[in-house]
């Protein structure tokens, strides 16, 4: 149901080709120093990675998704870290392909999607986490132009983004009075919280935006008022397909790494590949990975056919898809031993970065109460 097509299979040998030369070998560094490679971003953007699924007409790839979370998952396993923050900033470039005017898309898609320019995606506030739509931001219209004051929490590529979609309040109606904005960096009254010290992630920026009294012009509105809440959630579909994909493509790395160490290192009179319970956790291992792999295909192939069941699916295949990945690389760290808590190894690093994607783009609890809302709905 799911074969790899020829062209699906070039397509991953150029990622793989990339991400193996460019990514792969600074990971390790750039976790260490926090660094940002936003050189190795433009680069990425010129292979068509910073417009994956966006339309040909300004330079995008016009993948479809099923091919995207192919692209995450060979990323991932040379970083989750960076792959993670290219998937954001691909719901960046869907927003404004998908719901932009065609100003809007020739103003900015053709240096978000070279990467030229970077995007990052503000709905999270502090203290408003997984409940979205009480969101309290505001976006004030003054005349031809609105007003916009709020913190926006934990976002990616703060301070180093072009471009911020910022979802803010134009009315007291819950969700359906947030819509959706794009606001340029270079605007007075536009700031940054300091730089997060995270567990994980730590090759791309985590900052508050903070707004006090930013002024952007009314053409800057996103689709119509009232519909930033409905465009936030559909991005999110794709989005946490790709962050399922990421978390795939870590647990690979580290199932990968954990069975060349066991036939590698010798204990009781062999290799460790000898030892039965060993191979059976390897074996659990793969078996996790490869049915959180079905799952999300599965749930691709709904969202490029635009299912009825594509909510459903994706919400299912964010949470058990990066629950696996997880947990591959918890139980990698144990088949290391004392060489899988030490940074050399790189197997902590992988179970750093894959802890927040059980929490980003929606919480897996928040997961299961969509799929169970949605089953007790039927």
């Amino acid at each position: 149901m799911f074969e790899i097509s020829e062209d699906q299979k070039s397509l991953i040998g150029m990622v793989h080709d990339f991400a193996e030369t460019k990514i792969a070998p600074m990971a390790q560094k750039w976790d260490e120093e926090q660094h940002f490679p936003i050189d190795v971003l433009a680069q990425a953007g010129q292979l068509g990675m910073g417009g994956i699924y966006a339309s040909e007409e300004h330079g995008g790839s016009a993948l479809t998704r099923s091919d995207a979370v192919l692209v995450f998952e060979e990323l991932a396993k040379a970083d989750p870290t960076l792959a993670a923050y290219i998937s954001i900033h691909n719901m960046v470039v869907w927003m404004v392909d998908s719901f932009g005017n065609e100003k809007q898309r020739a103003a900015w898609l053709p240096e978000l999607i070279s990467m030229e320019q970077l995007g990052s995606y503000c709905l999270t506030e502090p203290g408003i986490g997984s409940d979205a739509a009480a969101l309290s931001t505001r976006a004030r219209r003054d005349g031809d132009e609105y007003v916009l004051s709020g913190v926006k929490q934990f976002i990616s590529g703060a301070g180093s983004s072009g471009l911020y979609i910022v979802m803010a309040r134009t009315a007291d109606t819950g969700a359906r009075g947030i819509s959706a904005f794009l606001v340029p960096a270079d605007l007075p009254g536009l700031g940054f919280g300091a730089n997060e010290k995270k567990m994980g992630w730590k090759a791309q920026p985590t900052r508050q935006v903070i707004m006090e009294g930013v002024r952007i012009p009314a053409e800057n509105l996103l689709g119509e008022e009232g519909q930033g809440f409905s465009m936030a959630m559909k991005a999110l579909n794709g989005g946490r397909l790709n962050i399922a994909a990421c978390s795939l493509g870590g647990g690979q790395l580290a199932l990968d790494k954990s069975a060349a160490y066991l036939k590698e290192r010798q204990a009781f009179g062999g290799p460790l590949a000898k030892q039965e319970a060993l191979v059976f956790k390897l074996a659990d291992m793969d078996m996790e990975l490869e049915a959180a792999r079905s799952l999300l295909r599965r749930a691709a192939s709904a969202l490029d056919a635009k299912s009825p069941d594509t909510v459903r699916l994706c919400a299912m295949a964010k949470k058990v898809a990066t629950d696996a990945g997880f947990n591959v690389a918890n139980s990698a760290i144990q088949l290391h031993g004392g060489y899988g808590y030490l940074a050399d190894y790189g197997m902590e690093k992988i179970f750093r970065d894959l802890r927040v994607h059980q929490i980003l783009e929606g919480t897996n609890e928040i997961m299961s109460l969509i799929v169970g809302r949605i089953l007790l709905e039927d």
